[in-house]
């Protein structure tokens, strides 16, 4: 009986010390197919409306699960939950407007430098400096200057939410040891404001809100907000900043392969190559860590 007990101790210290890192995982697959749903509903309503389809039904949902009007906040908490929303509705924004002219996993592989740059600030050994500098290679394959052959505008626009996506890492670190499910239910509802003045035109036309759009508007909410974001918000949680970072290296790769499997997005070979230099810089940092490990691993934080 003792031995037994031994045994269901030593599995649930692993099942808590993996949990944050499935979460991870399973966000990041999640938002690769949400973005090649949004991405079907560009000729429709265009990039703009696509996107604010998204953040302000992810509003709704999120509110629905999370109630954030039963979270009591101090006044600093509230404008640090509001910059937060604002930071995330400019990097859907600027990510969905790279996607007009870019493939996903050509536009995740620039956006992806902004999480490997946090994951990178501070470091002082050695390897560190050459993943950085393997990352910057695999940037420089897909930018135009190196004859990628992309548009600059999609490559700029993919620039910018790369800058959203390390300041939304950060805030999101510091809210998630207060409330995460509810900070992230008001901080959509404040990225509305960044995305609505752009995308209620679109959306505004008559006809154009049909059950289809908005049925494939709501799955995009699911699966490209409420369940990733979710599921970062509370792996940031029990996972330091670096060790986060780093562990989204998969995200151009996998945007490159659902992209490739859902809308027959071909990538040239120097893409290929590209995504993988980063995803490689990314796990050689996670590799060369020294971030310590969380002793809780399982969130707490669930709606009341």
């Amino acid at each position: 009986m003792t031995q037994l007990a031994l045994r269901h101790d030593d599995m649930t210290a692993r099942l808590r010390a993996i949990w944050p890192y499935a979460a991870v995982v399973a966000a990041i697959v999640s938002f690769a197919v949400g973005t090649t749903v949004a991405k079907s509903l560009f000729p429709l309503v265009g990039a703009e409306g696509a996107v604010t389809l998204r953040v302000i039904l992810s509003a709704v949902v999120l509110a629905v699960i999370f109630r954030p009007w039963k979270a009591r906040r101090t006044g600093a908490n509230l404008w640090l939950t509001v910059l937060f929303g604002l930071v995330l509705g400019a990097m859907n924004l600027t990510f969905y407007l790279s996607l007009r002219t870019l493939p996903i996993g050509v536009a995740l592989g620039i956006e992806f430098i902004g999480p490997l740059s946090v994951a990178l600030i501070g470091a002082r050994r050695l390897s560190h400096v050459l993943w950085v500098a393997l990352a910057a290679a695999g940037l420089l394959l897909l930018l135009p200057i190196a004859g990628g052959g992309i548009d600059p505008v999609g490559a700029g626009f993919a620039a910018l939410a790369a800058v959203f996506w390390a300041l939304y890492i950060v805030l999101g670190k510091k809210l998630s040891d207060f409330d995460p499910g509810r900070s992230l239910a008001l901080g959509m509802f404040a990225a509305v404001l960044v995305v609505a003045p752009i995308g209620i035109e679109p959306l505004s036309v008559p006809g154009v809100l049909t059950p289809t759009v908005l049925g494939l508007g709501l799955l995009v909410a699911i699966l490209s907000s409420a369940i990733p974001y979710s599921l970062e918000m509370a792996a940031l949680r029990h996972l330091p900043r670096r060790t986060f970072g780093v562990m989204l290296s998969l995200d151009p790769a996998v945007g490159a392969l659902f992209g490739l499997l859902l809308l027959g997005e071909m990538l040239t070979g120097v893409q290929w190559l590209a995504v993988a230099f980063i995803v490689a810089a990314s796990v050689g940092a996670a590799a060369t860590s020294r971030d310590p490990t969380p002793k809780s691993a399982i969130p707490t934080d669930a709606p009341a």
